[in-house]
């Protein structure tokens, strides 16, 4: 049995590899080549392209945390002006780039790097049940070119991971925005950033702050202040988690490690830990030539 932290350990590191195409110049300049104008709409006709031609609804359920109108405004009229195929392509073609651009390619083992993370998303593709955006990516072919594979491998795992998390925020009851808030209150991410990069609007926002809060989850208004309004700056979850909300937030992110097992075991721990290594530099590579920059 692998233990979840080394696993978790494998993902993240790798992680910076995939998570780069969502800010990187290549990707919009090639959506935009396509005549996908508008920066989100190239990231839902992109990441939601695996499904063929997407409908709103679909993105909206698999991708969980955006609002629906911020969707509807991308999907499903990206087809009329392109198609799939051709968005997987320019996708691609921008992740090479970049990653180029960034000397990913030679900042370490690659081609061992690329065995250990293709093994783990093949041995994820025999737990298809119940992970749909996961799924759709593994209809992808193999790119066949090692830097191309490695991105495509970590696309893999990220979308079997988040499809995995998806299900636990969901059986805990927490509605998308829930989610997002109970993150912002954990102070990994600014609510600002999140609210704006969703699309959910203030009022959205205010009433998942009071639903946490009256779970027992987010620590209530300052003394003196209006439960209906923000503290100063309107940052509604700068009083952060409660106990409750803390362990609930820990219990999230362990059953969701537990979730991306299957893709880890198939490495047992001694690979798992060979692959966080080697994982390592290519990682930091990414964030030091400003590939993630927002």
């Amino acid at each position: 049995m692998v233990d979840p932290h080394v696993a978790r350990r494998a993902w993240r590191r790798l992680e910076p590899l995939h998570g780069m195409i969502y800010f990187v110049p290549e990707a919009s300049q090639r959506y935009a080549a396509l005549g996908l104008t508008g920066k989100m709409t190239g990231y839902f006709a992109s990441r939601g392209a695996a499904f063929g031609e997407a409908s709103a609804e679909v993105v909206i359920a698999a991708f969980f945390n955006f609002n629906p109108a911020l969707v509807r405004r991308a999907l499903p009229s990206a087809w009329e002006v392109t198609t799939p195929a051709k968005v997987l392509a320019a996708r691609m073609e921008a992740a090479e780039a970049a990653l180029r651009r960034g000397g990913i390619d030679t900042a370490g083992a690659l081609e061992e790097t690329l065995a250990l993370a293709r093994r783990a998303a093949e041995a994820a593709a025999e737990h298809l049940h119940g992970r749909p955006l996961f799924a759709a990516h593994t209809s992808l072919p193999w790119p066949g070119e090692p830097l191309r594979d490695l991105f495509h491998a970590q696309t893999l795992l990220r979308e079997f991971r988040g499809d995995g998390h998806v299900a636990v925020l969901t059986s805990e009851g927490l509605s998308p925005v829930e989610a997002l808030a109970m993150h912002a209150a954990g102070g990994d991410v600014p609510e600002i950033f999140l609210r704006a990069s969703r699309g959910w609007p203030e009022e959205a926002w205010a009433a998942a702050v009071a639903s946490l809060r009256a779970r027992g989850l987010l620590a209530g208004a300052a003394d003196g202040q209006a439960a209906e309004d923000p503290p100063s700056g309107g940052d509604w979850t700068a009083a952060g988690l409660t106990e409750e909300g803390r362990r609930l937030r820990a219990h999230i992110e362990a059953r969701t490690d537990e979730l991306a097992l299957p893709a880890y075991a198939a490495l047992g721990e001694h690979g798992c830990a060979r692959l966080a290594e080697l994982a390592q530099p290519f990682g930091r590579a990414v964030v030091s030539a400003g590939l993630l920059a927002v």
